[in-house]
């Protein structure tokens, strides 16, 4: 039997909203608990008094370090950031915050001009690279283009996919992509990371024909290498494993003891689902789908409502942005609020899930083409 099998898939389900909590924790002790804009130089801080370095360190350095350099796969490391991102991008980041990040839009103009300069600078301090992690692919090796593929691949591209390309934070395993397998010489790969998958959370990269042409090289290498490992020895998860169940049993589940159709419809906003997601993706979007907008509306004081989406939101602040695009917060103290979370519906359901119920489920998410 399939070792992935064995362990049960409700273990899974209860390991990925552990694996969520322990993030989103770890973020705010890190945050001291809240999204607050210090002012003071945080302790050990190297602030020059440049009006970018500053920035840096009074809304960044907590969290990404003082010298930019993170703390993966939690915090990504912010060097060389303008090669990845473009200046708006960096800006709508900013602004907007994204996932554990919160948002700044107080930083604007010559503090934002600032910052974005000197998130261009090279780091005082650079650690020494490490070399691309190979050595759990046993067999694998890497030489001329792979070889510098590999460390351009850790340094942008690790964070999510894993430094040996077979999954990491947030991104999938990449030598068993059927994007990688039908790439001839890097056409489709150099697509993806010059272009970006903006649906899936991945950001376009400018790199150089030479620099794509050597990540295209180290990710088939892996890709060869992860080929020849006997079964079983893999991280990831192969499609055929996840496609064990009963359609039709997954259709009535749907429709009814899941209560899906309450929020979906396999016509709807679920129609095509199996043409973007596939496989462990697929999964993990249909046990917990991270980046799903909460909607939050809060009563001040004087009895108006604002409502719009959740932007930001700890035991002292609550956050939206409005229709407009408006960010706007409170002192939780001070207002009363409602938070419609769309995946709450989802967690519920961990504890009535077995196994049977997500074979199914997923067997029937795959139809939808």
């Amino acid at each position: 039997m399939n070792r992935f099998r064995r362990i049960g898939l409700t273990s899974l389900a209860a390991a990925l909203i552990v694996l969520q909590a322990t993030q989103l924790s770890i973020y705010a002790a890190s945050n001291g608990g809240r999204s607050g804009n210090p002012s003071a130089q945080q302790p050990g801080s190297t602030a020059t008094g440049s009006p970018g370095t500053d920035s840096y360190t009074a809304h960044c350095a907590t969290c990404h370090g003082e010298n930019r350099e993170g703390n993966p796969p939690t915090v990504p490391s912010l060097l060389g950031v303008k090669q990845r991102l473009t200046d708006q991008q960096i800006t709508t980041l900013v602004h907007n915050g994204k996932g554990q990040m919160p948002a700044f839009p107080e930083v604007q103009q010559a503090e934002l001009t600032a910052l974005l300069r000197y998130l261009g600078t090279p780091a005082i301090a650079t650690p020494k690279p490490e070399p691309a992690a190979t050595a759990s692919v046993p067999g694998s090796h890497v030489s001329g283009p792979s070889a510098a593929g590999g460390a351009i691949f850790a340094k942008d591209c690790g964070f999510c996919h894993g430094r040996d390309a077979m999954g990491g934070e947030s991104g999938p395993d990449l030598t068993s992509s059927r994007l990688v397998r039908t790439d001839r010489g890097g056409d489709k790969i150099s697509d993806v990371v010059l272009n970006g998958r903006i649906d899936k959370g991945m950001p376009a990269f400018k790199f150089s024909s030479e620099e794509l042409l050597q990540i295209a090289a180290f990710i088939h290498a892996q890709e060869a290498a992860a080929a020849v490992v006997k079964k079983g020895g893999r991280r990831g998860v192969e499609v055929a494993d996840l496609q064990t169940g009963n359609a039709e049993a997954g259709k009535q589940y749907f429709d009814g003891a899941g209560g899906c159709v309450k929020c979906h419809s396999a016509t709807g906003d679920l129609a095509g689902i199996a043409n973007r997601y596939e496989g462990l993706q697929l999964e993990e979007r249909m046990l917990y789908p991270r980046g799903a907008k909460s909607q939050v509306t809060v009563k001040l004081p004087s009895g108006d409502k604002i409502a719009g989406v959740l932007a930001y939101q700890d035991e002292f602040t609550i956050g939206l942005r409005d229709s407009s695009g408006i960010y706007h917060s409170w002192e939780t103290s001070q207002v009363k609020y409602v938070v419609d979370s769309p995946v709450d519906a989802h967690v519920e359901l961990f504890s009535k899930y077995t196994d049977a119920d997500i074979h199914n489920l997923m067997a029937y998410l795959q139809t939808m083409r």
